[in-house]
């Protein structure tokens, strides 16, 4: 690499530097075009996809479509690996200006540049050593992912069965209470019907009572009359 926009000429007949792509006039200028890009640069296909998605700049939607363009061109092209390019340079030219004008006071006008630039993305494959290091990073991340999965399934189990003990036993406590409420209600029809026999033996007695005083008073007033 000879310099940011990696120029091909200072190097070996033949060999290329990476996989480019390029959007021509594009209605920004090159300035504002600079400051996203100088935040991908280096980084690895996914990281600067994530970046460009999440920078609120309006200009980072165009960069993103070049960085994927030049992504598809060595997939498609070159034969590579989508998840082994990493950015190796992007740079934006200026393009062309158009010059349109806005009237003023007392017959003047002022000029309005309207800048357009030229984004280029350069997408190259990334050594073995930083392939290794991010594939280590990747199977640790996902060891660690795979330990706390397993981790929130043992204390979802756990929960699960402290809920299903305490539903349990809320189960059996109000079973217990159904069979004393059962067990008084008995008790009290029992004595209910206590009660009513009692009644019914005294109405009885009182009925053969009042009918033995009544056949009394009949036989004293026969003798009386006799």
């Amino acid at each position: 690499m000879t310099g940011p926009k990696l120029n091909e000429k200072a190097m070996i007949a033949g060999e290329r530097s990476g996989t480019r792509a390029v959007a021509r006039h594009v209605r920004s200028s090159a300035s504002k075009a600079r400051v996203v890009l100088n935040l991908i640069r280096g980084l690895d296909v996914r990281s600067a996809d994530e970046v460009l998605m999440l920078t609120e700049r309006g200009i980072a939607r165009d960069v993103r479509k070049v960085l994927r363009s030049a992504v598809a061109n060595a997939v498609n092209n070159d034969e590579q690996e989508a998840s082994e390019l990493y950015v190796i340079a992007c740079f934006a030219d200026e393009g062309s200006t158009l010059r349109r004008f806005r009237p003023r006071a007392r017959g003047r006008a002022t000029r309005i540049r309207k800048r357009t630039c030229h984004i280029t993305v350069i997408v190259a494959r990334m050594s073995d050593e930083r392939l290794a290091v991010i594939q280590a990073r990747a199977e640790g991340a996902s060891a660690s992912a795979q330990a706390s999965r397993r981790a929130r399934v043992e204390r979802s189990r756990q929960r699960a069965e402290e809920a299903k003990g305490e539903i349990d036993a809320a189960d059996d406590a109000e079973d217990e209470a159904i069979d004393e409420s059962v067990e008084v209600e008995a008790a009290d029809d029992a004595e209910a019907t206590d009660v009513a026999e009692d009644a019914a033996a005294a109405e009885a007695e009182a009925a053969e009572a009042e009918t033995e005083s009544e056949t009394d008073d009949d036989a004293s007033t026969e003798e009386e009359q006799n």
